[in-house]
Formats: C-alpha cells, structure tokens, sequence
C-alpha cells in the first residue's frame, strides 16, 4: 500500500469498535448454556433457538439505529437450511439456521459485490453429540460472533460501494454446516461473493505457557484452491501459482490494509488452509470457489476448547466467558472492519490479467481488463521474486491497460491492483502466462 496516509474515515470508524459492547455480547451468548446445533431450539432461555433469536433481534436493533430505509435498508433475516441424519454428528433431522443481515452498497457498478465478516454461533462439550450440557462457547466462537455484531453496528451507519454481508452461522461444530449451505446456495444463484473474513477462536489471546500474545492474530488462507478441477490444478502447479489464489491474495490484503492503517494487532499470515486436523466456516466458502480466510489467536489452550466446564486435578477446563479479553477481540474486529472497509470502497479486482508469452525475451509484457467502477483512477503492477511470499515492488501504471515491466518474467512473479481517486486499492490479481492476448472489454 502506498506511503500517504490511509483514509481518514476507516480510523473514525475503527474507533467507534466498543469492547464493553463485545464483551456483553460474549456473555449474552454464553449464557443460552448451550448452543449446540442440536440442543433444544424452543425455549425462550437456553440452547440453540434462544441464541439465533437473541442474535437477531440484536441485528433487528442495530438494523433500526442506522437509519437506513427503502432500498438502502439493512435486511435481516433467517437462513435456514433442513440437514439430514449423517450417522456421526448429526444424529437426527435438524434445522440448520444461520443469522444473516445484510447492507446494501452505495455504488450501482459495485453493488453486486460481496464481501463477508462471519463467526459461527454454535458450542460444543466434549462429546461432540452431547446437546445437553453446558457449552458456553465463549471463545470458540461467541467471540466470533460478538465481532460481527459489532462491526454490523459501527459500519451500517456508513456507505461503502460494495454490499457487506454479516453472518453468524450455525452447524460449525457438526461439519462446517450453516456455511456449507449457504456457500452452495450462493454459489448456485451466481452471487458475487468476492472475499470472505471469518473469525473463529478469536477471543482469548493467553498462551498455555502463561505469555499474553495479544498484539498479533492468525491469518490462514488455502494456496491451491480447493475449487480448481484438475485441469487447472495442473495449469496452477506449472506456472508456479500454488501460492496465489484469490484466498491467498485476500490474506495479503488484510496485510497490508492492517499495515496501511496501522492496526493495533498484526496479522501473521500462515501459509496453509487451517490449523493441522482442525477446519473452519471459511474452508466451505473456499471449497465452491469464493476467496475466504481464517483470524484465529496465535497460541490456542486447548483445555478452553471442546471441553466440559469441571476443574480437574487443579486444571480449568471450559470455555467459558471470564476468560475472554474483549479488548484483544476488539482489535481483531477493528482489522476486520479496516479489511471489509477497504475491500467494499475500493475497485474490483481487475480481470484477465495476463503475463503475455507469445514471444521468449527477458521482460515482462502485462495485460489486463480494466476495472468497471466509474471512480477507477489507475492501476498498480506489483511484483516479486519467486522465492517471496510477500509483493517486493510496486509500479504505477496509470489508466493503461497494458504494460512492459523491465524484469525477466521467469524470475517473478507478477500481479495487477485498481485504485480509485480516493486511495482505495484492490486485492491483487495474479497475472497468469499466457501465449494469446486477453479480450479487450
């Protein structure tokens, strides 16, 4: 990102990121008991239908404060989805429901985009099928869920180009089920989801060997997408372009937006999909082709995970509120919010990008199809060498549409970012080598 100041407005509205806010809806959701996907879902007081019916009423109130009507007006709403009996964690027919409210951009040529903030609402104890004893699920993932929330809060009161998508799902605990639904589902009606930020296990910055790392946050992000049908597998791995992905591409971004805006918390980009034997809401979104990372604390005590609240042999087990730092997760909301405030203010990617190859020589002939937003101002060529995970050199290539870059293709690799007149960037297209010119429109 450039060396001028970031928007002013991303800072005013970070600021506005309460932690007594996330803190009370931590204990709120904590208090239902239990959340698990198949606990009771009728009563007024505990278990999974009392927490979607807190947590929309919530977004219902949120909804009413911003002031926002007509076609501008935030949509809240159920988003149910009937699973079957699977023989493992999904013991009988259930009602899957995520929480969803969704603000409408601004900008008529970048509406139909969509970017995600989620966190998923449900718990588990230590049987995993156990519906029935308490499972605050504080941090895994309340914590989640309170970001979304409050960010629902802080930025539905604003504009933004883009249309901001913010989702409490359920079903994570039983196999990533909410989020699968609803990605097949907005994948089969052609939504434009272009990123994907979810927060899971983002509230609890204590590591077990007694360090507070609460000055930096996880990012995962897959590098072969888990979409790719063979074919372009194959065609990823012999260009080299295992490690740029649309996912991997969001994850930089959150990078270099947090760097840019000069976040209280840093984001520690890793390299792979998710924890080792361990899986998130954001691997279903990557699975049907939508770009989608993980924020997750650095250092994970897992005797505060998937275990029934005891104390044994002078051991806390459980995941349970009190050990929730709201400060730390604010921070990872303000990241979040610096991120979804960029991504929907800024231009889209632009498309097409190629690395021309029609003819051997030792520079770097770059095409692109320009960016649709009418406030587009220009376009940035970033490079790298191979060995690098992070973009080394940036040049400005003003309104063109192609460019030569005087270094040897072979030895780099090569993206394409839009800005717009404000400073907005892009997240970066990689530029695939291609021996035929892109379409022109």
């Amino acid at each position: 990102m450039p060396a001028s100041a970031a928007p002013r407005e991303v800072g005013l509205m970070l600021a506005e990121v309460s932690p007594a806010n996330v803190k009370a809806t931590v204990a709120k959701l904590a208090s239902f008991g239990t959340r698990h996907t198949l606990s009771d879902a009728t009563s007024a007081t505990r278990g999974i239908g009392a927490a979607r019916a807190w947590i929309k009423s919530e977004m219902e109130r949120v909804a009413t404060a911003s002031g926002r009507a007509g076609d501008d007006a935030v949509d809240v709403s159920f988003d149910a989805h009937k699973v079957a009996p699977d023989g493992k964690r999904v013991t009988r027919e259930v009602d899957v429901v995520n929480v969803v409210a969704i603000v409408p951009g601004a900008l008529p040529a970048a509406r139909a985009r969509r970017y995600y903030v989620m966190g998923h609402y449900d718990s588990r104890a230590t049987d995993p099928n156990d519906a029935t004893s308490d499972a605050p699920g504080a941090n895994d993932d309340a914590s989640g869920v309170a970001i979304v929330i409050e960010l629902l809060r802080v930025m539905s009161k604003r504009r933004y180009d883009a249309t901001l998508v913010f989702i409490a799902t359920a079903g994570e605990e039983q196999g990533l089920l909410g989020a699968g639904e609803h990605a097949k589902a907005a994948r089969a009606a052609g939504l434009d989801v272009r990123g994907v930020l979810n927060n899971d296990i983002v509230g609890d910055p204590s590591s077990p060997s007694g360090a507070r790392l609460d000055r930096q946050v996880r990012v995962f992000s897959e590098g072969l997408p888990s979409a790719a049908t063979p074919e372009e597998a194959a065609e990823i791995r012999k260009q080299g372009g295992e490690g740029d992905s649309p996912s991997r591409a969001l994850a930089r971004y959150v990078g270099e937006v947090a760097a840019w805006q000069r976040t209280e918390l840093e984001p520690l980009l890793v390299l792979r999909p998710d924890r080792i034997r361990r899986g998130g809401d954001h691997l279903a979104f990557a699975a049907v082709g939508f770009p989608a990372v993980r924020f997750t604390t650095v250092d994970e005590t897992y005797s505060r995970q998937h275990q029934n609240v005891r104390v044994e042999n002078g051991v806390r087990y459980g995941d349970v509120a009190e050990l929730v730092d709201a400060e730390y997760t604010a921070r990872v909301a303000r990241v979040n919010g610096a991120v979804l405030a960029h991504l929907a203010n800024a231009p889209s990617t632009p498309t097409a990008v190629a690395l021309l190859s029609d003819e051997l020589g030792n520079d770097a002939p770059l095409r692109w199809v320009a960016s649709p937003e009418p406030d587009v101002a220009g376009y940035e060529i970033v490079w790298r060498e191979t060995t690098s995970a992070a973009w080394q050199h940036v040049l400005d290539a003003g309104s063109a549409t192609s460019v030569v870059v005087p270094r040897n293709k072979d030895d780099h690799f090569f993206g394409v970012r839009a800005y717009d007149v404000n400073g907005y960037r892009s997240p970066v297209a990689f530029a695939r080598a291609t021996a035929s010119a892109v379409p022109t429109k």
